[in-house]
Parts: C-alpha cells; structure tokens; sequence
C-alpha cells in the first residue's frame, strides 16, 4: 500500500473536477448525512424502483438495463472515484458513492420488481458492504479507484447470490 500508484490521498485540490464529483457522489447522494454510503444505495434501489415500477419493462430488459448501469458505474466510477479521492486528499471518501450504486445494483440483478426484493437486496448489500468479507477487504488495496470501486463489486456479489437464493423461496 506504500507504492505511488496504489496511493490516493494527497493535499486537497483548490478546485473540482465537477463531472468526477458529480459521478462520484452519484449526483450528490453522497452527501447525504449520516451514512452517505447508505444514501449511495438507496438511490441506486430508488432508480431501479423508479424504473421497474414506471416502465413496466419485461424482466429480460430490467435485466439487460441494469447490466448496462453496471457497466457505466464502473467504467465512469473508477476514473471519477480516483479524481475525487486525489482531489479532497483522502484515500477512500466516505462521499464517493458510485461504487455503493454499483454494487446495489449487482445485489438488485434478477431480483422481482417489487417493494419486498429490493429491501432483500438492499440489507444484504448493505450488511455485505459493511462487514467485507474476504475476498472484498483485500480488494480495497488495487490502486485508486480500483479499490474504492471493486470491493463494493464484491459485496455486491456476494450480496447478489444470497439474494438469488433467498428469491427461490420469497
């Protein structure tokens, strides 16, 4: 962790790079006080709530739909978790939340379009998140945005998995 390339935090920037903070705290949820990591997942459910509920769409294309906000979490969440986490000088900024939204929405695949699966998906993310366990801890140290987003992917995972099981019986 003492390498250059796997360290983040720095003196704090004068300025922001507005789109990596917008992307990074998920277009502020991440200042949502207490617990913005909390608030990160939240929204993530409410977007996929929003979504589900208002479009209708065929469980096929809620899947397909989440994937792609997967993919354009990660891809934009990476580069915008690093900038953020270099320019408030801190490692891992509780206020960049993209990767919570990330892995929410891993934990929310193939879930039911209703208020009882998304609360499934929701705790067990949030537990999984909070507890990390192996190999989601170790993630933590990739360089940067690596590993401020990946370990939540982990959780997200892990939390996907148990849902998917839980779904079998709920």
């Amino acid at each position: 962790m003492n390498s250059p390339t796997a360290t983040v935090a720095s003196t704090p920037a004068t300025r922001k790079t507005l789109w990596a903070w917008t992307v990074a705290t998920f277009f502020g949820a991440g200042l949502g006080k207490p617990g913005p990591g909390t608030w990160g997942s939240v929204a993530a459910v409410l977007l996929w709530a929003a979504y589900a509920w208002g479009a209708h769409p065929a469980p096929q294309t809620l899947f397909l739909v989440l994937l792609c906000g997967i993919a354009v979490s990660i891809v934009l969440g990476v580069p915008a978790a690093t900038i953020a986490a270099r320019e408030s000088g801190r490692h891992d900024p509780g206020f960049v939340v993209v990767d919570e939204v990330a892995g929410q929405w891993i934990a929310l695949l193939g879930s039911h379009a209703n208020w009882r699966h998304a609360l499934i998906a929701l705790v067990l993310f949030r537990l999984f998140d909070i507890t990390k366990p192996f190999p989601a801890r170790q993630l933590e140290s990739l360089p940067a945005g690596w590993g401020i987003v990946f370990d939540d992917v982990a959780a997200g995972l892990y939390a996907w998995g148990v849902a998917s099981l839980l779904h079998l019986w709920i």
